[in-house]
C-alpha cells in the first residue's frame, strides 16, 4: 500500500516563482531553484512545478530550467506548461523529470496521451484539469491559464484520459486557488470515483488539517498545495515550509509493514 503524498506546487511565470489567486493576481515569490533547494532538505514527498503562461503565450517549455531543476532535485518532479507534443514529453523525461503534466493538448487531442505513454510509459503522464464551479452539476475543465471554458465535466474527462494512458489524474479548484479555505471534496470525490489511477488534489488548501481532512476521505492520495508551504502565518509572509517528519506520521500514519519514507531518493515506490 502507497502512503498518501503531499506535494508542494510551484508556479513559474517570466522564469520566477509566484503565487496566485483563483488564478489571477500573481505575486513574484522568490527564486524556483532556491526553493527546490530548500525543498530538498525538508525531504518532500514529490514536486510539481507548473509555466502558467506556457500554453497561453504559445511558447515551448523552457528546458533550460527544466534542466536545472532536474537537476537540484532530489525528489520526485513533475512538469507541466506549454507541453503539445510526444516528443516534447520524451525530452523533458530524458532531461530528469519523473512525471510530465498534460492539460489543454490532452484535452484537445487524446491521442497525444496514447502516443506519450507508449514513448515513455504511462507512470510518467500527468493530465491536469483545471476546474471552475463550486456544484458537481456546475463543474468545467478549462484550459489556457483558465482563461478558456471546455464545455467538459471534469469526472467524464478524467475517465477519458485514464482510459487513453495516462497514470495520473491532477485535479486543480481554480475557484479555490490561494484562497487557503479547504479542499473540494466533492471534486475530488467525483474525480476519484471516475478513475482508479493515482488522483492528486489541488486548490485551497489552508493548514494541515485540510490535508487530513482529505487523506482521512480518500486514503491513498496526493495532496498538492501551492499557498501553505509558500506563506507563513496571518500576513502571509513568504516562507518555504512543510510539515517534518514528526507533523506527517501524525496526519497521516504509517501502513502496517511499511516504513520506507516516500520521496527520500529519487524514484517512485
Amino acid at each position: 500500500m502507497l502512503r498518501p503524498r503531499i506535494i508542494p506546487c510551484l508556479l513559474l511565470k517570466n522564469g520566477g516563482l509566484v503565487k496566485t489567486v483563483r488564478f489571477g493576481n500573481p505575486k513574484y515569490v522568490g527564486d524556483p531553484i532556491n526553493a527546490v533547494r530548500i525543498f530538498n532538505e525538508k525531504e518532500v514527498d514529490e514536486i510539481m512545478v507548473v509555466d502558467i503562461d506556457a500554453t497561453a503565450e504559445k511558447r515551448d517549455p523552457d528546458y533550460v530550467l527544466i534542466e536545472r531543476m532536474a537537476e537540484e532535485c532530489r525528489m520526485p518532479l513533475c512538469y507541466g506548461g506549454g507541453v503539445k507534443t510526444s516528443e516534447q514529453i520524451q525530452r523533458i523525461v530524458e532531461l530528469g523529470v519523473e512525471k510530465v503534466g498534460l492539460s489543454s493538448a490532452a484535452i484537445r487531442n487524446p491521442q497525444i496521451v496514447r502516443e506519450a505513454a507508449e514513448r515513455v510509459g504511462s507512470q510518467s503522464i500527468v493530465v491536469v484539469l483545471d476546474v471552475k464551479g463550486s456544484a458537481p452539476g456546475a463543474y468545467e475543465v478549462m484550459t489556457h491559464n483558465g482563461r478558456r471554458g471546455t464545455g467538459k465535466n471534469p469526472f467524464e474527462l478524467a475517465r477519458q484520459m485514464a482510459d487513453a494512458g495516462a497514470g495520473e489524474i491532477v485535479v486543480n479548484a481554480i475557484d479555490r486557488d490561494g484562497i487557503m479555505g479547504g479542499y473540494d471534496l466533492a471534486l475530488a470525490e467525483g474525480v476519484r470515483a471516475a478513475v482508479t489511477v493515482p488522483l492528486t488534489v489541488l486548490g485551497g488548501a489552508g493548514s494541515l488539517a485540510d490535508i487530513a481532512r482529505l487523506v482521512g476521505q480518500f486514503g491513498s492520495i496526493g495532496a498538492a498545495a501551492g499557498s501553505l508551504f509558500v506563506f507563513k502565518g496571518v500576513y502571509r509572509a513568504v516562507l518555504i515550509n512543510y510539515p517534518t517528519r514528526a507533523e506527517k506520521d501524525a496526519l497521516i500514519p504509517s501502513p502496517p509493514g511499511r516504513t520506507e519514507e516516500a520521496g527520500r531518493a529519487k524514484g517512485f515506490a
